[in-house]
């Protein structure tokens, strides 16, 4: 049995909310739709919003569900959720800060190669931070959750050859970003 078939019975089986179902789908998918959710807003608060709405929503919505993958399913979910909240957020910034910092400053590991990780960390996340929220998109479903190109395709409501190009343009920003980024540390 395929893990998309288990997806499919696992998300059946939440229209009997006594069955624990619907514990055993989120956990299943959560981490993922986090990632998704945090690529689209960049904030870990906003993202865990995106996230309870995208699993409610989905629950409320399992006996309808018609589609051939869950986890693009999912995806158009949160990604309609954050287009919702981002109506509602125009306007106010976005910030996270991350927990890196506290690790060095407890000794975890070798100090210097855990600063030099935080660094690319942090520049990493810097130079996704400066791209549109369409690059990040792009980069989050295929790069960091692994979707297949139809599936960010269907995802995404676009044919197969513009998610290809979109990616293709999403790499080279984020590469150029981060060339800047570097050349800004390195006071060039």
């Amino acid at each position: 049995m395929s893990a998309e078939v288990d997806d499919v019975a696992l998300l059946r089986a939440c229209e009997d909310p006594s069955s624990g179902a619907c514990a055993r789908f989120v956990a299943a998918h959560l981490d993922r739709v986090w990632r998704y959710a945090f690529a689209l807003t960049h904030d870990a608060s906003w993202a865990e919003d995106v996230v309870q709405e995208t699993f409610l929503a989905a629950i409320r919505g399992a006996a309808g569900f018609s589609g051939s993958s869950v986890r693009a399913w999912l995806f158009i979910i949160a990604r309609n959720a954050w287009h919702r909240s981002h109506r509602r957020r125009v306007g106010e910034p976005a910030s996270f800060e991350g927990l890196d910092h506290l690790g060095v400053a407890a000794g975890w590991g070798d100090p210097e190669a855990h600063v030099a990780a935080v660094e690319r960390a942090e520049a990493l996340s810097a130079a996704l931070g400066r791209l549109d929220p369409l690059d990040r998109e792009i980069l989050a479903l295929r790069d960091q959750d692994g979707l297949t190109g139809p599936e960010a395709a269907e995802v995404l409501q676009l044919p197969l050859s513009a998610v290809k190009a979109r990616l293709h343009r999403a790499r080279l920003r984020l590469m150029c970003e981060l060339r800047s980024e570097v050349g800004h540390a390195a006071g060039a």
